[in-house]
């Protein structure tokens, strides 16, 4: 640990006196040319016109003694470093082929379009999805070419999932200078935008614009770092995806709603499984533990009729994330940036793939335990009257009560912060193997955000334009804070009193209302009514 802490200062003290830039020629290392970051020297590859830059230590790995920690500076290098490979995931259900996985995993990837640092681009920092469990930079959805050649620089970064990212127990906390647990994967995000803020300008990118995008547990994050204290100041506009700041979660899972109650209740049953709560030191006993038998252990389930899984995600531990995001939000105490908010029609559907037949007694219970009191009125807004009718209900009562409502809270909110909000629905319904089966799903969108559809034939010209508007949309709103521009369709800022979003289907057109009666029913639920009139 004494090595491990004067590697640490060492490099401190490195950082503080590098140069950093394009060096002046591409020398012998390649013809993307040697980039000269803050913590040593890197090479990439030229695609496309594009400079691209895979596999960039942005912390410490976390393993050993780091494990649950706060991430650490990454040790710096003299040497130039070659970065045109991906870094291996996140730990994570599945992941056992220690050639694709592993615990050093904090690492990002870099697309520019800059040939100079002084360019001055917008810059978009994408956050995965994967119910905070799953995901990995790599995958073929989240390459940032096609988005950076609309003039943006475009990082995506790696952070710690599932146990390993989010385990809360009070073991960990009594080691903790803040007596603290979890929420260590949201810290990665953080820490990798202290980065982007420390090198960006290298990679031509403007430390002044950056806008934070993400989807599903992505989305989730840029919600919950739009009142993260220890964010502030690091980004300046955001895109959510798919997901609100945990508000609306529980709708998925029980266990799924930040209370660090429940947290705590999910690590001590971890610690017991993986046979280490007796032991005198709990937090060292598991350390020893593989991320193998830590995963094992966890066993996570996607099956959102058990509310007995064990779910590891952020918490409102009273440091990282200060309080309830409901109050938070409704307070007006998050950052002041300009958001992009929205869902996509059938976001439940996904959850049930698995469920080919839903009875009437499982759907009455996973509504009942949704709903408890108000149950009544949910199965009358979210009927299920004939056989068959059951998964579509519930695949609209997770569109409405996890998504849109979430979604049309935080755009309300802003109603006292200079800057704007704008809503919207995907309702696209591609020719693709997923959508024919799962209609306008969860993470159907990501294919026109990033522009990625020559993985799947079923896209269609029609297709390519819509994913060419959702990209300029996207890319407007990252230059200005604001998606509007010539030959687009005029997107009006969200105000609760029009309640006005924008549609993306098969034409893009302003609608008014969306669920209104729907939202306006789960936000009662949750007695936040009298903020949205």
């Amino acid at each position: 640990m004494g090595n491990l802490k004067k590697m640490i200062l060492g490099g401190l003290t490195l950082i503080l006196a590098c140069q950093t830039g394009y060096a002046k020629s591409p020398e012998k290392h390649g013809i993307s040319g040697i980039v000269r970051m803050a913590c040593g020297p890197i090479v990439g590859t030229q695609e496309s016109g594009l400079r691209v830059f895979k596999g960039i230590p942005y912390a410490a790995p976390p393993v050993g003694a780091l494990r649950w920690k706060p991430p650490q500076e990454s040790a710096p290098w003299n040497e130039v470093r070659t970065c045109r490979d991906f870094s291996r995931a996140c730990p994570q259900p599945g992941g056992v082929d220690p050639d694709k996985f592993s615990e050093d995993c904090l690492y990002l990837n870099v697309w520019t379009p800059a040939k100079n640092a002084g360019e001055k681009l917008p810059v978009m920092v994408w956050i995965h999805g994967g119910g905070f469990t799953f995901g990995s930079t790599s995958w073929p959805e989240y390459h940032g070419a096609n988005l950076a050649k609309k003039g943006v620089v475009v990082v995506t970064l790696n952070y710690r999932l599932g146990p390993l990212g989010f385990l809360v127990h009070p073991s960990l906390s009594k080691e903790s200078l803040l007596h603290v647990s979890g929420n260590y994967g949201l810290l990665d995000q953080i820490t990798a935008l202290k980065w982007v803020q420390k090198n960006i300008t290298v990679f031509g990118g403007d430390k002044n614009n950056i806008a934070l995008f993400g989807q599903s547990a992505g989305s989730r994050s840029v919600s919950l770092l739009m009142i993260a204290p220890k964010a502030a100041g690091l980004f300046h506009r955001a895109i959510a995806q798919s997901g609100g700041p945990i508000i609306g979660s529980e709708y998925l899972s029980p266990n799924f709603n930040g209370d660090p109650a429940v947290g705590i209740k999910m690590g001590l049953r971890l610690a017991e499984r993986l046979g280490c709560d007796t032991a005198t030191d709990v937090a060292g006993a598991m350390r020893a533990k593989s991320a193998r038998e830590i995963l094992q252990a966890a066993d996570p389930k996607t099956d959102i009729f058990d509310d007995t899984a064990l779910f590891f995600a952020p918490v409102f531990d009273g440091q990282v994330l200060p309080e309830n995001p409901v109050a938070a939000f409704q307070g007006g105490r998050q950052h002041d940036v300009p958001i992009i908010f929205g869902s996509t029609l059938n976001e439940g559907s996904i959850y049930l793939i698995h469920e080919p037949e839903i009875s009437d007694e499982k759907y009455r219970k996973f509504v009942t335990s949704r709903f408890g009191d108000h149950d009544a009125q949910a199965f009358a807004l979210f009927p299920a009257r004939q056989p068959g009718e059951a998964a579509r209900a519930i695949d609209k009562m997770i569109t409405v009560a996890a998504n849109a409502e979430p979604a049309r809270f935080v755009a309300s909110s802003m109603k006292n912060k200079k800057s704007k909000a704008y809503l919207y629905q995907f309702t696209r319904l591609p020719d693709t193997a997923m959508a024919r089966k799962l209609g306008a799903h969860h993470g159907v969108d990501l294919a026109y955000v990033f522009g990625n559809m020559n993985h799947d034939k079923g896209y269609t010209q029609a297709d390519k334009k819509l994913s060419e508007t959702m990209m300029s949309y996207w890319v407007n709103f990252a230059r200005t804070g604001d998606p509007n521009g010539p030959g687009l369709k005029r997107w009006p800022a969200y105000e609760s009193k029009t309640d006005l979003s924008l549609e993306f289907g098969d034409s893009v057109r302003v609608q008014k209302n969306l669920y209104k009666k729907e939202c306006d029913f789960v936000t009662q639920c949750r007695g936040i009514l009298e903020m949205q009139k």
